[in-house]
């Protein structure tokens, strides 16, 4: 397990876009930034050494430019700020988070299904005895 990563919505942003061209220069990253919203080439290079030193991307010189890519998947951040809101938030209750989302409207009906299905998945494996936990 990947210690705790906790992203800001812009280093998520920025680290989306790493995720999506696997790697990137400032200036390629920069753009795709400034696509969704307006920020500054310097503010990215910014985030890219800070993002860097923390260990979440690698910098590898190219010539005279420094190509990034992601140094942690999205899935085990996505694990990792998820496990902290849940901890946080919801006193570690998965279900309280998802009796928040249900009340509040935020779970669509085919979603609905869909967890459903997970859970119905998850009793057939347990059912099943495959003693994975």
């Amino acid at each position: 397990m990947v210690e705790t990563v906790a992203l800001s919505d812009l280093q998520l942003t920025l680290m989306r876009v790493l995720w999506k061209r696997q790697s990137a220069t400032t200036a390629q990253v920069a753009q795709e930034m400034r696509a969704l919203r307006p920020i500054a080439h310097t503010t990215v290079a910014t985030l890219l050494t800070r993002l860097e030193k923390r260990g979440l991307v690698a910098a590898e010189r190219q010539g005279r430019e420094l190509v990034y890519s992601a140094r942690v998947s999205e899935s085990s951040v996505r694990q990792s700020m998820v496990s902290s809101m849940l901890s946080n938030l919801f006193d570690g209750q998965a279900s309280a988070l998802l009796s928040h989302l249900i009340r509040r409207e935020e779970i669509q009906p085919a979603d609905l299904q869909r967890i459903r299905d997970l859970l119905a998945s998850q009793d057939t494996k347990k059912s099943k005895g495959t003693g994975h936990d």
